[in-house]
C-alpha cells in the first residue's frame, strides 16, 4: 500500500529547518536562544 501523506519531511525542513530559521530575523533569534540554552540540536 502507498502512504497516505507524502512530502511531510520536505514541509518540515522548509518551515522549521536551519536555513529557514536563518532567513528571518526572528528565526535567527530562535537559533540564538537555543544556542544560549545549550541545545544539542538547534533545529530540525
Amino acid at each position: 500500500m502507498k502512504r497516505t501523506l507524502g512530502g511531510t519531511n520536505r514541509k518540515r525542513k522548509r518551515t522549521s529547518g536551519f536555513r529557514a530559521r536563518m532567513r528571518t530575523p526572528t528565526g535567527r533569534n530562535v537559533i540564538k536562544a537555543r544556542r544560549r540554552k545549550g541545545r544539542h540540536r538547534l533545529s530540525v
